[in-house]
């Protein structure tokens, strides 16, 4: 029966090839969908893990971490800098590190920030130290940069006409290990050179703070840009102590020193004037989202997948009355029924089987593709590979594959030989 089996498919091979594309391209579709949901889920849920508490202004949370966490660009409103001086004393406090944002380079953000945010982010250096004057920069994982490089900061984007600050150029100190998140894409500058680049001095941070919080919105202003900017000493010194009249800030990220504490702070700094969410909840409602998503897309998928399975009946029932000759002669020649069940079952199951392997192969494939790019652009590692519940999914599609090689099985089953000798 073998034998007949495999002679049949190469004799007609070129059917049998259509029949796995079809099937193939048809499991792909819900293949890469699947894999690409869990892979975004999972690679985003591990970003916002090494962020504890995010502290804006009243707002939306979704944006607030989508811009301090993914470093989405987007204007956030901006709290009073007294809020980082509270923090930096407040006992229940790991450390606290504001976030400045609305430059970048050559596509990289840049994000200013403190000398404890970038030898916490990564836990270490790949090469190189933390900056620890205004004209130094810290690179992440994924920067096309090398220690020493120049960077020559560009307020909003060059897409969208983004002018250069020619006040300071940073040059690159150091660069830090990956972390899988969208901050292996940043450059990371001091907070203080960012303030006064955009003239945010202490004592003035009321007149263009705007900047520090806006990102490319304002490229585009119709003020002269230079209006704000300050002067910059290239060589001096941090300064990491925070005072009231610090400048305002769109975003800080929090280290709590326990759990306990860090429910008490998003309870104390959600008082109307300020937000403060775990990163994780707010993915969770994204996931809602994300999930719905996911659902329309796995219809669109299964209807394909129906146009399929509707065209391979079609397909086989007038294969079926094509062979039935060769139905008959086996017959006559003493063939038995479950015989020729069995070889019509076997040779159409095995297509459909074949099709399911070569779509689930062709929908990795291209989750993987789909995730590499997503990665290369968001710095967000997304892990492509299958769970424990695509064995069900593997399940449900070779059972409708003998159900669809059941049907013409079942009616070259039913065929007389006589009436098959005289087609």
């Amino acid at each position: 029966m073998i034998r007949f089996i495999c002679a049949d498919l190469r004799r007609l091979w070129a059917g049998s090839l259509v029949i796995v594309l079809l099937v193939a391209f048809a499991t792909a579709l819900g293949v890469c969908v699947v894999l690409q949901e869990r892979a975004l889920r999972l690679g985003s849920a591990r970003a916002a893990d090494k962020f504890d508490l995010v502290i804006g202004a009243g707002g939306s949370e979704t944006q607030l971490v989508l811009s301090s966490v993914f470093l989405q660009p987007s204007p956030l409103p901006l709290m009073p800098g007294e809020v980082l001086a509270r923090l930096a004393v407040d006992p229940r406090v790991d450390w606290a590190a504001p976030i400045g944002f609305g430059d970048s380079f050559s596509g990289y953000p840049i994000v200013g920030t403190t000398t404890k945010m970038s030898n916490k982010l990564s836990g270490d250096f790949a090469e190189g130290k933390v900056f620890t004057h205004e004209a130094e920069a810290v690179i992440g994982s994924a920067v096309k940069l090398s220690l020493g490089d120049e960077i020559k900061p560009m307020h909003g984007s060059a897409e969208e006409g983004g002018e250069t600050h020619t006040e300071l150029t940073y040059h690159v100190v150091g660069r830090l290990r990956p972390t899988d998140t969208a901050w292996d894409r940043a450059i990371l500058v001091p907070i203080q050179a960012v303030w006064h680049i955009h003239g945010l001095d202490a004592e003035e941070h009321a007149e263009g703070a705007e900047e520090v919080g806006h990102d490319h919105d304002h490229a585009g202003a119709d003020h002269d840009a230079h209006e704000h900017h300050g002067a910059l000493d290239p060589e001096a010194v941090l300064k990491e102590t925070w005072a009231a009249d610090a400048p305002g800030l769109p975003a800080i990220l929090v280290k709590p020193k326990t759990i306990a504490d860090a429910y008490k702070l998003r309870q104390d700094y959600r008082n109307g004037n300020t937000i403060a969410v775990f990163p994780g909840e707010v993915l969770t409602n994204l996931y809602v989202t994300l999930g719905d998503a996911k659902q329309i897309l796995v219809v669109v998928a299964s209807g394909a997948q129906a146009l399929v399975a509707a065209s391979l009946v079609l397909v086989t029932v007038i294969h079926i009355g094509q062979r039935r000759r060769q139905i008959g002669a086996l017959r006559a020649f003493g063939a038995p029924r479950g015989a020729i069940f069995g070889i019509v079952f076997l040779e159409f199951f095995f297509l459909v089987a074949v099709g399911i392997a070569l779509g689930f192969a062709l929908g990795f494939a291209a989750a993987l593709t789909l995730s590499g790019m997503l990665s290369q652009t968001s710095g967000i590692a997304m892990p492509v590979g299958f769970a424990r519940e695509d064995a069900e999914l593997t399940g449900v599609l070779l059972a409708f594959a003998g159900i669809l090689a059941a049907l013409p099985a079942v009616i070259a089953y039913r065929q007389s030989p006589a009436q098959a000798l005289r087609a």
